[in-house]
């Protein structure tokens, strides 16, 4: 991690990831790289349905490869470099056959390797294969959720899940939330684990650098009236005076609130829930 000399009390705590001689470039590949509307937190309605979003630094949209449907054709790492939209490290993949496109880039590759998506791609970090023929006890990420579905699952920085078990057409993985989950076993995934392991490290410092990443403040529920949150009012510092932590629309939140639609879609797949609270 970078540290900086404590010329404001501000500065004194701030860290960042240290780039240095991990990224290769500043400049993107202009023709993987377009403008786009930040949704600030709305809907199509134009009504706020995520609060406490807005403003922050102009950026520029890469176009990331999630597909990754281009098999068995080698491709080879030429850059490195930082995404603004996401907390992993992007890298521009230049196929054999000339194509170019941007992919999530695991830990510990650099550039000039070579890669592949094959079905009998060889246990190496970066390259990518059926999760079904993935030893157990293996790290993976840009897990499909269903086969040719596109990447969907351990795409953030530092994460990994880890297959446990292969089973009737179905491969368990680890997620990092500790819940264990059934994947298909057809569906493609990635050896290894994503790139900047320090991006949780990293320690904002000061009330400014949150605005340069588009959060706006948010104004504590116990320092509203009783009409705006369940916790407001009081006489002084009071606690919330509630046994479960709630929103400010009265629905459960915080730690060790099940928060899971009781009819979701995917709850035959999951395998054991995640673990919550304080015993986590």
């Amino acid at each position: 991690m970078k540290k900086y000399r404590p010329t404001t009390p501000s500065r004194r705590s701030m860290t960042t990831p240290s780039y240095r001689g991990v990224l290769t470039t500043d400049k993107p590949k202009k023709s993987l790289v377009s403008g786009f509307k930040k949704g600030k937190g709305r809907n199509n309605a134009g009504r706020i349905t995520s609060r406490h979003r807005g403003g922050g630094h102009k950026r520029r949209y890469r176009e990331i490869d999630f597909k990754l449907n281009k098999f068995d054709i080698p491709y080879t790492i030429k850059t490195v470099e930082y995404d603004p939209n996401r907390s992993a490290f992007i890298g521009l993949a230049v196929y054999a056959d000339g194509d170019q496109r941007y992919v999530v880039l695991p830990q510990n590759v650099s550039v000039g390797e070579t890669l592949i998506i094959s079905d009998k791609a060889p246990l190496k970090a970066g390259n990518r294969t059926e999760i079904g023929s993935v030893p157990v006890g293996t790290f993976v990420y840009n897990i499909e959720v269903k086969p040719l579905g596109g990447a969907k699952l351990i795409r953030s920085a530092g994460t990994y899940a880890e297959v446990i078990a292969h089973d009737g057409g179905y491969s368990s993985v680890k997620m990092p939330s500790s819940e264990v989950r059934k994947v298909r076993s057809g569906a493609w995934c990635s050896v290894g684990e994503v790139s900047n392991q320090e991006h949780g490290l990293k320690v904002i410092g000061k009330a400014g650098r949150s605005r340069w990443l588009g959060k706006r403040p948010t104004v504590r529920g116990s320092a509203m009236n009783p009409v705006d949150h369940p916790y407001g009012g009081g006489e002084g510092r009071g606690g919330r005076g509630t046994r479960r932590a709630k929103t400010k629309w009265g629905k459960p939140s915080g730690k060790g609130q099940k928060t899971r639609k009781p009819k979701k879609y995917s709850n035959r797949l999951i395998v054991k829930r995640r673990k919550v609270g304080k015993k986590r």
